[in-house]
């Protein structure tokens, strides 16, 4: 039998509301009184009724966890670090819901009955609609990954156009000059922005833009192996390729060994997310970190101020990617 609040008042001999009030940290509850409650609360291995207790407070007691989509261009590393990002923060205050937008005909399941909160991880300008649509609710909400123009928004990401060009530019500055790149999903922020990063980094060190070098990928592995082996059927096969994930750098390679090419002596190959995957390839994948995990956590961490204090201060935070130089990019001479 589940142990409940009248349960933990028996036991610490006051009323039931002194315990609800104890496990919400009320400030009505000095210390001593709250650190016994909550002892005893842990030791009964007490579980919040978030039923009950959203009745009483006129809260869900929910968290939504929204990507564009969920789909294939959702790489499943992504998928996993975003959600391990958030849950690490929400923990056992609230129940993590997670959605894709892209399957819903309108939004109106998303109201203030059904979620506290919303963190939206925004992959394409086709969320905006669904973004203007909490604000007119006035559902409180952060938005991840994506630069969101509107004021009111507290938005976190990385510089995905910096850490692209950055990498580029490691390529160049290793004597490559006949560079590559294997695109994102079509219509994704991210894809655009990596790829601005790439054309950036060549355009400043006054090298030539080779729109064959260009090829469209969806952020899977096998669209990175069809990218790479059309690259390979080119009169002049690029000497190194900025795939813009990881997975399709692995699919790239895969397509490169396929075709009897070393890599890294014959092309060097670079990804971007900073999957831990890449790690165990052979040779190891030099790739671009995204730091995912933390701005997730973030994010978490910051829609449950606001929620908390009932707060909607604006707010644009970015979280630094880092180049991580690993064994699959070769130095020509």
């Amino acid at each position: 039998m589940d142990v409940t609040l009248k349960d933990i008042a028996k036991i610490a001999n006051v009323s039931h509301t002194t315990v609800s009030r104890a496990l919400n940290d009320s400030p009505f509850i000095n210390d001593v009184t709250k650190a016994k409650i909550k002892k005893i609360a842990k030791d009964l291995n007490y579980v919040p009724n978030y039923s009950a207790k959203s009745l009483v407070l006129k809260r869900s007691y929910n968290i939504g966890l929204v990507f564009t989509t969920i789909g294939e261009a959702t790489a499943s590393r992504f998928f996993y670090e975003t959600v391990s990002g958030v849950n690490s923060v929400i923990k056992e205050r609230y129940n993590l819901v997670v959605k894709g937008i892209d399957v819903y005909k309108d939004f109106a399941g998303f109201n203030k009955r059904r979620f506290d909160g919303i963190i939206l991880m925004s992959q394409s300008n086709s969320d905006n609609s669904f973004i203007y649509y909490l604000l007119e609710k006035k559902i409180p909400l952060v938005v991840l990954n994506r630069d969101v123009f509107e004021k009111s928004i507290v938005n976190i990401l990385s510089s995905d156009k910096k850490g692209s060009y950055e990498a580029v530019t490691y390529m160049i500055q290793n004597g490559h000059k006949n560079i590559a790149i294997i695109e994102g999903a079509k219509g994704f922020s991210s894809s655009t922005e990596r790829k601005n990063g790439f054309l950036n980094a060549l355009i400043e060190n006054n090298l030539q833009i080779n729109t064959e070098y260009m090829v469209e990928g969806n952020y899977t592995i096998v669209s990175g192996y069809n990218a790479m082996k059309k690259l390979l059927c080119l009169s002049k096969v690029p000497t190194a390729v900025f795939c813009s994930n990881d997975e399709m750098a692995v699919g790239a390679m895969k397509a490169a060994i396929d075709a009897g090419f070393n890599v890294p002596l014959d092309i060097s190959i670079m990804g971007f997310d900073g999957n831990e995957l890449g790690d165990y390839l052979t040779p190891a994948l030099t790739t671009v970190r995204r730091p995912i995990v933390e701005i997730s956590r973030k994010g978490a961490e910051r829609l449950i101020d606001i929620i908390d204090n009932n707060s909607s201060e604006a707010e644009k935070i970015y979280i630094s990617t880092e180049l991580v130089i690993r064994d699959s990019v070769a130095k020509i001479t």
